[in-house]
């Protein structure tokens, strides 16, 4: 029999009925010929209030104990979920992630997965049993609670469904599917049918937000098809799969905002080797995490005597700008900075579609969208199938609309 792994997210556990009706989802899958693994994340907003309670213990708690403090909502989940397959006439098991061989490394609160000993799922299966995983979670060598971090669940998903070589890996949440861009800010958005790997990793790490990259990169790797999909209803959602010939008629399929990103430049830095790494040693070791980087070298001085000096500009996400601002005055006195700028107000507008490396005329298409818009690029990035542009927060949405409807992402493909 084909094995089916079905990941419920917090909405889709959030309360007894969601939990009964995740459990008929399952007996329906397996009452179709399939055998079934769960894996259920933390009740609604359990995790979030597992880590505001940890805070008003310890402002900054070890992050071993935040392990295992944050590893018991996905076990009250796993547990309920196995007790209403019961209640509705089925068999079911539950597992922590060191039950099933879940072994991580040891870098607790952002683990990453080494192995999995799928064995004791294999036999529940065997059994007849539904097997009920807790995502997010899993052991280090020294038998260590480590949790994954963000899209943990999502990702022992997609690693479980490879570890048991499954047909197909179902990822249950709020919305039915993925769409061309957020349906919240462009009513035109369309729900896509497909979409391949690489412009489901590029979307994730631009803004969309339905899944988390390091499942999609795992789904990759091993070839495994991730279905995307409304646990409230039985339509059809998004199947996240390898790239097809199809797929490159369409030279973009979607479109996405970032908000939250700061743009530093640094004017007058000497160009000389070492400068730029002493500077990026100095943000890595704050913490900060640096996207897009641009640097420009102008000559200074006489034509006896000039000088190189470089202009050196990146964006920085996911940071306060008071910490941002720190590091930047620290550079300003390392280096003897003639300028250097902070933009906090900034966002990240971005087309993907793998149908770019076939397609002339997409960046004009998308350019001359925000210029019919008066929306003024702030800053431009590239690579094989996207194209990104900063602009002011402000113009945001106005931007995404535009470039939505420049490549009529809300019409019907063509048949």
């Amino acid at each position: 029999m084909p094995i089916v792994v079905q990941k419920f997210g917090g909405t889709s556990v959030a309360d007894a009925e969601r939990i009964r009706n995740a459990a008929a989802r399952a007996l329906r899958t397996q009452a179709a010929g399939k055998h079934v693994v769960l894996v259920v994340s933390a009740m609604g907003h359990e995790t979030d209030r597992l880590v505001d309670l940890a805070r008003q213990v310890s402002p900054k708690p070890p992050r071993r104990e935040l392990d295992m403090l944050l590893s018991t909502g996905e076990q009250v989940s796993i547990a309920l979920v196995a007790m209403a397959i019961h209640e509705a006439g089925g068999s079911a098991i539950s597992f922590t992630g060191g039950q099933v061989g879940m072994v991580t490394d040891s870098e607790h609160t952002r683990a990453r997965i080494h192995s999995i000993d799928a064995e004791r799922i294999e036999a529940a299966l065997r059994d007849g049993q539904i097997a009920i995983v807790a995502g997010f979670q899993g052991i280090d060598a020294e038998r260590n609670i480590t949790t994954l971090g963000r899209g943990g669940s999502d990702t022992t998903a997609v690693a479980l469904a490879a570890a048991l070589q499954a047909e197909t890996c179902e990822i249950l949440t709020d919305v039915d599917g993925i769409y061309t861009t957020d349906p919240r800010i462009v009513e035109q958005a369309r729900k896509l049918e497909r979409i391949s790997y690489d412009e489901m990793l590029e979307m994730a790490s631009l803004g969309a937000g339905v899944m988390h990259g390091r499942a999609i990169e795992l789904g990759k790797k091993y070839g495994v098809p991730i279905h995307v999909r409304s646990s409230f209803t039985d339509k059809p959602g998004t199947i996240i799969m390898a790239a097809t010939p199809g797929m490159e008629e369409v030279a973009v399929q979607g479109a996405t905002l970032k908000r939250g990103i700061t743009r530093v430049t640094l004017a007058g830095l000497p160009n000389q080797p070492g400068i730029t790494a002493a500077i990026f040693e100095e943000i890595a070791r704050r913490g900060l995490f640096v996207d897009d980087i641009i640097q420009n070298v102008v000559l200074t001085g006489s034509h006896a005597d000039h000088a190189e000096r470089a202009t050196l500009g990146f964006t920085v996400e996911g940071a306060e700008e008071h910490e941002i601002r720190e590091a930047v005055e620290q550079l300003r006195s390392s280096f003897d900075l003639s300028d250097a700028d902070v933009n906090p107000q900034l966002a990240r507008v971005s087309v993907i579609g793998v149908g770019m490396r076939s397609h002339r005329g997409v960046a004009a298409t998308m350019f001359q969208a925000l210029a019919g818009a008066r929306v003024n690029i702030e800053n431009i990035a590239t690579s094989e199938i996207v194209i990104s542009v900063l602009v002011s927060t402000d113009d945001a949405e106005t931007a995404l609309r535009a470039v939505h409807e420049a490549f009529a992402l809300g019409d019907a493909p063509a048949p």
